[in-house]
């Protein structure tokens, strides 16, 4: 999905003109950007946390000629999913806690695992 098909989709589900909804996703990308260039994280619950990560300096090497060379490193910006929100996942639904019961008979029945 490209930003005008995600404008689209934001604008049929929020009753929104596809002008507005333009408006509020670049202002929703605007925030985020301006919170990660400050260094801070953005936690949405039920999605993810978008984090800024410093990627380590290390060698690296062309495979067809052998000739070493620094590869990209520095700042980087890092999604950090929740597990139900990958492909082939359940989409936003929260995996449900299952509930065992206590090998103890004294004890209250039940603990989530």
């Amino acid at each position: 999905m490209n930003k005008s098909e995600l404008i689209d989709a934001i604008a049929e589900s929020s009753d929104l003109t596809k002008v507005d909804a333009g408006k509020a996703l670049d202002g929703f990308l605007s925030a985020v950007t301006n919170a990660l260039n400050k260094g801070d994280s953005v936690a949405l619950v039920g999605f993810g946390t978008f984090s800024v990560k410093e990627r380590a300096e290390r060698k690296g090497r062309n495979p067809q000629t052998g000739d070493q060379h620094p590869p990209d490193f520095g700042v980087v910006v890092q999604l950090v999913r929740i597990p139900a929100c990958h492909a082939g996942g359940r989409g936003f639904e929260p995996r449900p806690l299952r509930q065992i019961k206590s090998p103890e008979p004294s004890g209250s029945g039940f603990f989530f695992a």
